[in-house]
């Protein structure tokens, strides 16, 4: 292959200074349309286009971080590959179709109400620019990886061929990028078999780095899933041995306290164990390790420090309960009006804001009393690395989610016994009460109910590897992409 200042002259330059963040715009999209050979040319750091992509998480839907509304924003906003190259990266007007003497009136309508469409979202959703262009610069990424794979095997050279792969997809698995990887794999099938210089494969890599859109993709290689589970490294390390290891602290960090890290660590071992032939669980590595017995000496220290993080949680909790619980307790006695020397009966015994009161209080009670067992559960319970699957993490569970309700309902008592003693004093009481009442509870929610909906995802919710369905359809039936049939 000529050099490629000698192939395409003053265009080597631009090349190298787009090669350091290849997707900024459309200009490296451009230049391999116009001049493939750009695609596996390397540069002064002899790495390729290829290899920097790989690099750049950012630059693919898998490693952008995307707060709720910011998903929803970025689903509904369409792009069309063949115009996206057209728009600005500045503007989110939808490009022109030909000249307007060429349109019909509907076409020109339609693209008047598109360009207010647009105008109104830039102008009515916070951060909608932002949004899109990331979706664009997206497109734009998949465009220039798809470019780049259909000129990578121009290079005559096999060896060099396999080598610019191999160093581009292992980094392209460290990273996540599982768009890259499917890219790769949809060119070139034969990549599943690559191996990195310890002698692992991609699935191993991805297990080691605890990359599980990667490791999902194992689920889809049909027969091929059990040679590639079944290999092993040059430390005789299985697939199960890599799931022992402890996670890159850049992945641990990710998930909120060291309890649910440890859960984390727990399932990704469960789930490689259920991929892996039953033999491979007692098979020992160079240093005479199984994969349970690695994986309780790599992860000794993550045990203690989710039993003192669950410890520490319990303990500030207890205490918020414990006065709870006296103060709903004590309150039943000391009823808003007293009670009537005579019968002694409470005085508003037959009014319904009374009753609010009563059962309220009641709720309060039972619901602390719950909160302040769990936590003391929490806090005399022995810890072993399997409690902190389900059973660590659903007492935790319930006993944030009862000292949520009872302060909820604590404030409720409280309000509705202001509302009864004041109310014939000043008759617009209630809404001031309401109010008040609801701004502890309110940041309490904010402060803790996040850490609630982690905690309960985490332990019930869908789980984090994309499992096939099982199929559902009666023995003897096949499963069609909608429906079973004989």
């Amino acid at each position: 292959m000529r050099p490629l200042e000698a192939t395409y002259g003053d265009l080597a330059p631009p090349y190298r200074r787009s090669s350091s963040n290849p997707y900024e715009d459309d200009i490296a999209l451009d230049l391999v349309q116009r001049y493939p050979l750009l695609a596996i040319a390397e540069d002064t750091d002899k790495d390729t286009a290829l290899h920097i992509l790989a690099q750049k998480p950012s630059a693919f839907p898998s490693g952008s971080q995307l707060t709720f509304w910011q998903r929803w924003t970025y689903k509904c906003i369409h792009l069309d590959p063949q115009k996206a190259s057209l728009i600005a990266s500045g503007d989110i007007e939808m490009p022109h179709e030909g000249p307007p003497h060429r349109r019909s009136f509907t076409k020109r309508v339609l693209h008047r109400i598109s360009e207010a469409f647009w105008k109104g979202l830039k102008l009515c959703v916070p951060g909608f620019t932002s949004i899109y262009e990331l979706k664009l610069t997206h497109l734009q990424a998949r465009e220039l990886l798809t470019c780049i794979c259909r000129e990578v095997p121009n290079l005559e050279d096999e060896i060099k061929l396999e080598a610019v792969l191999r160093k581009a997809l292992f980094e392209a698995v460290k990273q996540g990028i599982v768009e890259f990887v499917t890219e790769i794999m949809k060119h070139y099938p034969e990549v599943v078999w690559f191996y990195d210089d310890k002698d692992r494969n991609i699935f191993f890599v991805a297990t080691a780095e605890r990359q599980e859109k990667i490791f999902s993709l194992i689920y889809k290689m049909g027969a091929k899933k059990n040679s590639l589970a079944t290999h092993w490294d040059k430390d005789f390390n299985n697939m199960l041995h890599q799931a022992a290891f402890l996670a890159p602290s850049s992945r641990l960090d990710r998930v909120s306290g060291a309890a649910l890290q440890m859960q984390r660590e727990l399932q990704w071992f469960k789930e490689v164990e259920s991929v892996v032939q039953p033999k491979y669980k007692e098979m020992i590595n160079s240093h005479l390790k199984t994969p349970r017995a690695l994986f309780s000496d790599y992860h000794k220290k993550l045990v203690e420090q989710g039993e003192q993080w669950t410890k520490e949680t319990a303990e500030s909790c207890t205490v918020v309960t414990a006065l709870i619980v006296t103060i709903m307790f004590s309150a039943v006695f000391t009823v808003p009006g007293g009670y009537d020397n005579n019968s002694g009966n409470p005085i508003y015994l037959n009014q319904n804001s009374f009753l609010v009161f009563i059962v309220s209080d009641a709720l309060s009670l039972f619901s602390s009393t719950t909160s302040l067992l769990m936590f003391l559960g929490i806090l005399t319970s022995r810890y072993r690395e399997e409690d902190f699957l389900q059973t660590v993490p659903t007492k935790l569970m319930v006993g944030l989610s009862m000292m949520f309700f009872s302060l909820a309902t604590m404030m409720i008592t409280f309000g509705v016994a202001l509302f009864i003693v004041l109310r014939d004093r000043i008759a617009w009481v209630s809404f001031p009460i309401i109010l008040l009442a609801s701004l502890p509870v309110t940041l309490f929610a904010l402060l803790q109910f996040p850490l609630l909906v982690e905690i309960f995802i985490s332990t019930y919710g869908p789980g984090i590897f994309d499992k096939p369905k099982k199929n559902l359809c009666p023995s003897g039936s096949t499963r069609s992409s909608t429906r079973c049939f004989r």
